[in-house]
């Protein structure tokens, strides 16, 4: 049971303590069994036993990057970091904060793991005295309750909110609890309603519509983007995607959270529709507004943003939206997540991996499969930080079918062209094979056909 002081008591076990050992990024856990797969997420959580995702690790691993990028520019002051792993289960997105993260920089976290479980507290206190930060930065606090009444309990610099579901719930008082500078980090699991799958409750829970086809994902992440963007305007706040990820079975969201009634007031301007096969006036209005770059030869695109104030007629199923129509991640941010970075802060170094010293016993296999995951979860986002504020999204499996010749090309030698040609690209961090790019449609067709031939 954990002390009224919030610390574990040393005469009691938690169910199931001590478990077993495991290890993801550089930083060991507690868990009650190893998990089966790292890759996808669980049914359900299991009675009797603390709540452990291993397919949230890429995201836990970017959410250590982000915390490091926004205390080296300053983003949340220059002063003490209240963190809070809000909805925190075995708690082992905070501890990797503490762990992974530089000891100057951890030493000025002040973390912070809620969760309604008092075991799933105990659980992770216990495991970060085990094994507290290794190079001694550092603190941990626990914090039980419900999130939506416990996180008003102080102004907070950064929040998580990691639900099993929808984070809708939790999202007004996170925006209350948010210090005037802070960054919000959302993820949902309800990916089925967000991608437009489950339609009636995607439009009960977020207000909107998604079609179904190979950018429903991102269309999902624009959905859940703009609820939160509505969320921080009601309290008269405003937000700046800094990275936005679908990976696996969930969507992800971090924002930049500024207390500004002007940037409010603005909100509008940042919501629209996305519009599949748009006519020739649907273009024309997209190019007005700014969201699609002007194409002498007047080639239709794919599909098109356009403005919220523009009319769609709610029957027609080329609209999805309302959603975010602004940039979905910030340059600086995604261009610290590089490979070598992530590796450097994230998993040990090569001298560090014995096993004969190893408490969880991994060989050198092992590491270098832990390696692979860590790379693998910000594959793409340093290079996509070029083009994350371009107009257009290009799945190019749907690009050759929509075009009705040719084979699927190469999302890297598409961008490779178009860059050549004088335009921002980059292959996508998105689960479909995709660039970006802020070419004039007609020159992505031209892009294709030298890529084809």
């Amino acid at each position: 049971m954990l002390c009224p002081s919030g610390v574990a008591d040393d005469d009691t076990v938690p169910p199931g303590w001590p478990g077993v050992l495991h290890r993801e990024g550089r930083t060991l856990t507690r868990v009650h069994t190893i998990p089966k797969s790292t890759e996808t997420g669980p049914a359900a959580k299991s009675a009797g036993t603390v709540f452990h995702n291993p397919a949230m690790a890429g995201s836990r691993t970017r959410s250590v990057l982000l915390l490091q990028h926004a205390i080296e520019n300053s983003l949340l002051g220059d002063g003490d970091i209240r963190a809070l792993d809000g909805l925190s289960a075995s708690g082992l997105r905070a501890r990797r904060w503490l762990n992974e993260l530089p000891k100057e920089a951890a030493e000025r976290l002040l973390a912070t793991i809620g969760d309604m479980d008092s075991s799933a507290l105990e659980w992770g206190m216990r495991s970060h005295e085990e094994f507290p930060p290794s190079h001694g930065g550092g603190g941990l606090t626990p914090l039980l309750g419900d999130l939506r009444a416990s996180v008003i309990s102080q102004g907070w610099h950064w929040i998580d909110i990691d639900p099993f579901g929808s984070p809708v719930p939790f999202l007004d008082t996170a925006m209350q609890a948010l210090a005037r500078r802070g960054i919000l980090e959302v993820s949902a699991t309800d990916t089925a309603a967000l991608s437009g799958s489950s339609p009636n409750p995607l439009m009960r829970r977020y207000g909107a519509r998604v079609r179904l086809d190979k950018l429903k994902h991102d269309s999902g992440l624009r959905v859940l983007l703009a609820t939160v963007a509505r969320a921080a305007a009601r309290h008269d706040r405003s937000i700046e995607p800094l990275l936005s990820i679908w990976d696996s079975h969930h969507l992800r969201v971090s924002v930049r959270v500024l207390r500004r009634m002007s940037g409010a007031n603005d909100l509008e301007a940042s919501l629209g529709w996305r519009v599949f096969t748009p006519t020739k006036t649907e273009v024309e209005a997209s190019v007005a507004a700014g969201l699609l770059p002007e194409d002498p030869e007047k080639a239709l695109p794919i599909r098109c943003f356009l403005p919220l104030s523009h009319p769609v007629a709610r029957e027609d199923k080329r609209i999805s939206g309302p959603m975010w129509i602004g940039p979905t991640g910030e340059r600086t941010a995604l261009a610290s997540m590089s490979v070598e970075r992530a590796i450097s802060m994230c998993c040990h170094e090569e001298s560090e991996q014995d096993s004969s010293d190893d408490p969880a016993g991994w060989d050198l296999t092992r590491f270098a499969a832990e390696r692979r995951r860590v790379a693998r979860a910000v594959r793409n986002l340093e290079a996509e930080a070029e083009a994350i504020d371009t107009p257009h999204l290009v799945s190019v499996d749907e690009l050759a079918s929509w075009l009705e010749r040719g084979s699927p090309p190469s999302p890297r030698k598409m961008a490779e062209v178009l860059i050549e040609q004088g335009h921002s690209a980059a292959v996508a961090h998105y689960a479909e094979p995709a660039f970006r790019t802020d070419a004039p449609w007609s020159e992505v067709l031209a892009a294709y056909d030298e890529v084809s031939n």
